[in-house]
């Protein structure tokens, strides 16, 4: 430490950015270390990497620890989601056309899914990952923090300080899940030999290389209800799972039916969607109805997709969802950041979802690599008389 502060003495640069990814256990130490070292000083600030500890206990240690050296506007708590180009646009859709805006709560909109896919397995994490899980791993950060944008009242303006309240209100606004429900509003799954892309590939637990990763899972779907006046009633479907059919993350706002259809269809074939492409594309596009051409005494109804992307903007112009981020904390930006309440607000959630399957005994159900989960994730949203969009 003593050494990195003499090479930073050498620079002319007084602000210094310190970009922790390490296990998240040390971050408390490193800090102490970078202080007693004389490194830090009054323009320094902290990034750090995700999964902020394993719990909320074990999260509130580490912001306890982190907050004695760096104080909360020097912190940036990074999750590189919220770095993407199509996430901060979700801001402008919503808050910048009268056309989505009024129409963005439960009166027209029927559910809403949020997909993380990979196609993936642990890829030589499987140490860190038979202790961690897809719950703690992809839900408590990249999932709820897409939520959270997606649900968020107006704020007062574009302040990272604004910004973060209304997320804030979102998590706080989340309905426990518990062990009376817990089988009815999750799924578990953990992933089987398969093929994926052409290629056979082993089992999570042959992979791993831990019998005791038994308990661990690798897919997770959840029925995520939000209570406030815009959204009850209005399910958020949450996945996210390794070794499925393919890469892909995306967001699928569902707005409701028709009350009665004129047209010849199935009615359940007429809705309009709203679906938000994170990766491996990011673009964004509206899922309209317009008449089936031919000659036909019977009138109907033929989805069309219209690209709300564009393609006119260079690639060059844009940048990587890192490059975004650690740009945003040189310039001490906190919007794009987890706030410390925020990431602990989403602990507790989590965390009551742990303890619920622990009391009920919730069984983890086995899936094939290369197909999009166990079956009982279709039955999660088909009881609703819903289907996942694929």
């Amino acid at each position: 430490y003593r050494a990195l502060g003499e090479l930073l003495d050498e620079g002319d640069t007084p602000g210094r950015l310190f970009y922790l990814a390490t296990l998240p256990s040390l971050y408390g130490e490193i800090c102490q270390q970078l202080q007693a070292a004389g490194v830090v000083n009054a323009n320094s600030s902290v990034v750090l990497e995700k999964p902020l500890g394993h719990d909320l206990a074990s999260c509130r240690e580490i912001n306890e620890q982190v907050a004695r050296v760096f104080a909360e506007n020097a912190t940036f708590r990074i999750d590189h989601y919220l770095g993407k180009e199509t996430v901060q646009n979700l801001l402008a859709v919503r808050f910048g056309n009268p056309l989505f805006q009024p129409m963005w709560n439960n009166t027209f909109v029927s559910n809403v899914q949020i997909t993380v896919a990979e196609d993936i397995g642990v890829e030589g994490r499987g140490d860190y990952y038979a202790k961690t899980g897809a719950l703690r791993d992809m839900v408590q950060n990249h999932l709820l923090q897409v939520l959270s944008i997606v649900a968020m009242e107006p704020p007062a303006s574009l302040k990272p300080a604004d910004i973060r309240d209304e997320k804030m209100k979102v998590l706080r606004c989340l309905e426990p899940i518990t062990a009376a429900n817990v089988k009815e509003r999750t799924v578990r799954g953990r992933y089987d030999a398969g093929a994926v892309n052409g290629q056979a590939v082993v089992g999570f637990l042959e992979e791993a290389g831990y019998q005791d990763a038994e308990s661990t899972e690798t897919f997770v779907a959840i029925k995520a209800s939000i209570n406030n006046w815009r959204w009850a009633g209005v399910p958020f479907y949450l996945r996210t799972g390794k070794r499925l059919s393919r890469r892909y993350s995306e967001i699928v706002i569902e707005y409701r039916r028709q009350p009665f259809s004129l047209f010849a269809n199935d009615p359940n074939e007429l809705t309009n969607k709203l679906v938000i492409h994170l990766q491996p594309e990011e673009s964004i596009s509206l899922h309209t109805l317009n008449k089936k051409p031919g000659l036909t005494n019977k009138l109907r109804l033929q989805p069309v997709e219209l690209h709300l992307t564009d393609d006119s903007q260079p690639k060059s112009d844009s940048y990587d969802a890192y490059e975004r981020l650690l740009l945003d904390a040189i310039h001490g930006d906190q919007t794009l950041f987890m706030r410390r309440d925020e990431v602990e607000t989403a602990w507790h959630w989590i965390d009551s979802i742990i303890a619920a399957w622990e009391e009920s005994g919730t069984a983890i159900k086995k899936y094939n690599s290369g197909t999009m989960g166990p079956n009982a994730s279709t039955a999660l949203v088909a009881v609703d008389g819903r289907a996942w969009y694929e």
